[in-house]
């Protein structure tokens, strides 16, 4: 079988196919109209801590905990993760109370092996 043949048989299964197992699918029932929960999209940060987010990354990490979160009080994190060379970034009081809020922040990191990161925590 040539490609051209080949694709073009690939072509019509997938024509066909996609269709008929689509329906199939909807005409399997259970009998019950029950819906899925509503799912919580809703980002908090005391609730389900942060996430981050390091700009040019190449092995540095960060978490910053729930209990941080609500201690509200300036902190100096260390980013060095896997990376050959170590970054600070300081999380203020006021970055704190952003995040209590649930709005993301951004801070540059300290300067290391010649360049900073750019550094963003949000709500998880």
């Amino acid at each position: 079988m040539d490609r051209k043949t080949f694709i073009k048989k690939m072509v019509g299964t997938l024509l066909i196919g996609i269709p008929a197992y689509s329906m199939l699918g909807c005409s399997s029932s259970d009998g019950s109209d029950t819906q899925p929960p509503p799912s919580n999209n809703t980002k908090d940060c005391l609730a389900n801590g942060t996430q981050s987010s390091i700009g040019g990354n190449h092995g540095h990490t960060l978490q910053v905990s729930v209990v941080d979160v609500q201690s509200g009080s300036e902190k100096q994190y260390s980013i060095q993760g896997s990376s050959g060379h170590s970054h600070n970034i300081t999380v203020s009081s006021a970055n704190f109370a952003s995040l209590k809020g649930n709005q993301q922040i951004q801070v540059t990191s300290s300067t290391g092996d010649s360049h900073t990161h750019s550094v963003t925590i949000s709500c998880a």
